[in-house]
Parts: C-alpha cells; structure tokens; sequence
C-alpha cells in the first residue's frame, strides 16, 4: 500500500490535522512493513505559487523550453508522480480564513495541470489520474461542514474529482476553538472507524 500524506499546516506534523493523519494511517494498515509513505509538509517544501514564468513551462513543449522553465515544470512533475505512484492520498489541511492554506492551493495549481492530469476533449473535460481514493482531514476551530459557510470541502471535491479521483471522503475535526479537543479527537476517530469498516 503506498501511501501519499500532504502536510498543509503552519504546523506541520505538530498539527490536529497531521496527528489525525497518522492515526488514519496507522488503522489503514496495522501492518507497518507493508505501508510506502511518501511524507511532504507543504510548510517546509515550499511549492512554488503559479506565477506567468511557471504556467508558461507547463504549455510549452518539452523540447522548446529554456532551463528555467525546465525547473519549473520539473517541480510540477514531481508532484504529480507523487500522486500517480500512489494508492491513497491523505491530505491534512486546516482551515485559514474560510479558506484552504495558500500552500495546498498552490499544491494543487500545480498538480491539476492540462495534459498531465486533464484535458479537454471534444465531449468535455477529461480526468487522466486514476487514483481510486483520497482521504482529507479538515480542521477548524468553528462549525462549517454541510452549511454555506464551507469553502473549503465543495472545492477540494470538485478539484480531485476533475483530475481524476472519483472518491473523496471527509474526515472533519470541528470546533476545537469551542469544544474540548479530546471530543474532537475522539469524533474524528469515530469518522475513520466508520469509513474503514464500510
């Protein structure tokens, strides 16, 4: 089982969001030796935000492009061999001003690339991963999941499920800023008993 674990907080794997990560982990198979994970915490790894430079590597032809544009698009195929190489991805990722951190979102501007993980095709969008699941542990300090106010499930789903992974679960930690944090946990635990035993 190779397992792809995306790290998104300021926290890194001090955070709610990791340490659920890992528990889910650690239930996904209790048999560690036949785990593969691929670890990056975004915080450290500082993925490059999209600039014109980098967008103009990705829709240039390999063999046209300059060496800065074969760096950057190095970067991004990186990435995205990450996510091909593995069976399931777990992405921790808290909320920050009703939004996902800029790292993940600049996680995903450069792994949901056009001709690398979707095209557009005469009968619409295309997804070119074929990733059967992934797993997001969603943290914030209020109480947001199935209500308007939640920016950040919708399109997770939304952009996953375009590139080409067509099952996305939730596993939320809600109100740690207004509920005690072991029954948070002991929720979040529930969710991953709940979704592994399904």
């Amino acid at each position: 089982m190779k397992i792809l674990h995306i790290d998104s907080s300021l926290q890194g794997s001090n955070s709610t969001s990791s340490k659920i990560a890992k528990k889910l982990i650690d239930k996904l198979d209790v048999n560690a030796q036949q785990q593969q994970i691929t670890y990056r915490d975004l915080n450290v790894s500082q993925v490059p935000h999209l600039t014109d430079a980098i967008f103009s590597a990705f829709h240039t032809p390999e063999a046209e492009r300059t060496i800065e544009q074969q760096a950057a698009a190095a970067i991004s195929d990186q990435l995205i061999d990450e996510v091909n190489n593995s069976d399931i991805l777990i992405i921790a990722v808290p909320m920050y001003n009703f939004g996902v951190p800029s790292t993940l979102k600049a996680w995903i501007d450069h792994i949901a690339r056009a001709g690398k993980t979707f095209a557009y095709t005469a009968e619409g969008p295309k997804p070119l991963l074929k990733m059967p699941k992934t797993y997001v542990i969603a943290t914030r300090g209020g109480m947001y999941a199935n209500t308007p106010a939640d920016t950040q499930a919708p399109w997770l789903e939304q952009v996953l499920k375009f590139i080409g992974i067509p099952e996305v679960e939730f596993i939320f930690a809600e109100g740690l800023a207004m509920n005690s944090a072991d029954d948070v946990l002991s929720n979040a635990d529930a969710r991953i008993s709940e979704l592994l035993s399904a």
